[in-house]
């Protein structure tokens, strides 16, 4: 006879517990394939349970398939020796898995993070409860896939504005997060296409490629950025490119290089260029450059943009600008999916947009973002070891290059910053395959989640660091 304990029952139900304890023996084999169970009025007399108990423990044991009734004969134990495979020394429990947590550092200069004290709570409330209260009907009406009218025409004025881009609302794709609109990007365009990233670049964007089953080719740069004649040689059909602010460099395409990638994409009609501009708003000094969409005029460029960089980065609304020729094949081939936003999250934003919120909200953090900039710098350059420093593209989005002259290599100097509690990431770390020598001591100085306060501290750190 099946004898169980119920000392450590906790708050679990008495027939739950039974179940799971029938079922692990089973699976265990301690209760052999074919062998009969006991009945349920002894079962429940020798565990001092009632037969209540028993009964759903056995309905629930019997729905699973762990065991099977035979009438007026009994419940036997199920042979699902061949229906479940476990792997030796791999644990089935859920719960004896573990994620490995970051470590804690005092200063990050790597992450994208936002200061909380940053955020418009106060307006971004006030615009939900608007919202919920004026828009009840529209929250419950299905979003067309591309999104709601209101946030695309709210994006393509901010756009037009700030960026001087042209587009209907008809052409904006709204998602949750570029990752998401790259997989879309993909389908639309093929799978069988040869993507060419930038070298170094932004590893994510070659993981996310490479996951959907894209072919990527890698190509150098020079100081005006990616090379079209690599482009050439590649014989890749689409481009990803970032030519407002190269992460990492920080290297701004300048108006000549832009024009022959356009020129590029032009020979050819499976050619494509994808514009990521995902931190245009953040140029904080003198105008930002054109964007490529808004000098092109072969409807050649995909132009991409999100709010995770203005707003917070737990905010994940992006949005993509299809240029005219692609809209009809969009549709056709991809106008099933759902809008991957929430018409409430959707709404909020439009209104953000509309109300001149945002506006308001990216002059106030490039202010708060240039004086952060600003005050690095200037305590780097007071500091004592401003001689071995060379500070590079500090004038474009939310970090900069810094050279430093210690003879320390790469792997060394970030080991001991990671002890004296920052976070830091180098530029050689960037490239795929083997980087250039020069690129050798260059740090990236990711400030977006630095705060003023921090700023004298974390150089003292630095120092010890060299």
């Amino acid at each position: 006879m099946l004898t169980y304990s119920f000392d450590d029952l906790r708050s679990e139900s008495l027939y739950l517990y039974l179940y799971k304890c029938i079922k692990n023996d089973i699976l265990d084999g301690k209760v052999k394939a074919g062998e009969k169970l006991p009945s349920k009025r002894s079962f429940a007399k020798n565990l001092g349970i009632s037969t209540i108990t028993v009964e759903n423990a056995y309905a629930q044991l019997l729905a699973e398939g762990y065991i099977y009734s035979l009438p007026k004969k009994g419940y036997y134990a199920s042979d699902i020796s061949e229906k479940a495979v476990f792997p030796a020394n791999v644990p089935t429990n859920p719960e004896n898995f573990t994620i490995a947590a970051n470590p804690a550092y005092r200063f990050d200069f790597v992450s994208n993070r936002n200061s909380a004290a940053n955020f418009p709570f106060s307006t971004w409330t006030k615009l939900m409860r608007e919202t919920i209260s004026e828009k009840k009907e529209e929250l419950m009406t299905g979003a067309p896939s591309g999104g709601i009218l209101e946030l695309r025409a709210a994006i393509c004025r901010h756009m037009k504005q700030f960026r001087n881009m042209d587009v209907s609302p008809e052409q904006v794709i709204v998602g949750a997060g570029t990752e998401y609109l790259y997989g879309l990007i993909i389908q639309l365009l093929g799978r069988e296409k040869i993507y060419a990233v930038e070298n170094p670049g932004y590893d994510k964007i070659v993981k996310i490629y490479e996951s959907n089953g894209v072919k990527c080719k890698y190509i150098n740069m020079d100081e005006s950025g990616i090379l079209v004649s690599g482009l050439e040689e590649s014989h890749a059909q689409i481009a990803h490119i970032s030519p407002s602010h190269h992460y990492p460099t920080g290297i701004v395409t300048p108006v000549s290089r832009r024009y022959e990638l356009l020129g590029w994409a032009a020979r050819s009609e499976e050619r494509y260029i994808i514009e990521d501009d995902y931190d245009s708003e953040f140029r904080l000094t003198g105008k930002p450059m054109a964007t490529l969409q808004s000098i092109d005029v072969s409807g050649k460029v995909i132009y991409m943009n999100t709010f995770t960089k203005s707003l917070a980065s737990t905010i994940r609304i992006s949005y993509m600008v299809l240029p005219p020729r692609l809209l009809e094949r969009f549709y056709d081939k991809l106008g099933f999916y759902s809008c991957t936003v929430s018409n409430f999250e959707q709404y909020t934003l439009a209104s953000f947009i509309n109300g001149g919120y945002f506006e308001k909200h990216i002059n106030r953090m490039r202010k708060f973002y240039k004086s952060v900039r600003d005050k690095l710098l200037g305590e780097i350059r007071r500091d004592s070891m401003a001689g071995r420093i060379e500070i590079k593209e500090e004038d474009a989005g939310l970090h900069f290059l810094m050279k430093l002259q210690t003879g320390l290599s790469d792997e060394a100097f970030l080991q001991r910053a990671s002890q004296n509690g920052i976070r830091l990431s180098c530029l050689a770390q960037y490239y795929f395959g083997e980087p250039p020598e020069k690129t050798e001591h260059t740090v990236i100085m990711n400030y977006s989640g630095l705060s003023a306060d921090e700023i004298e501290e974390a150089v003292a750190c630095l120092r010890q660091c060299m």
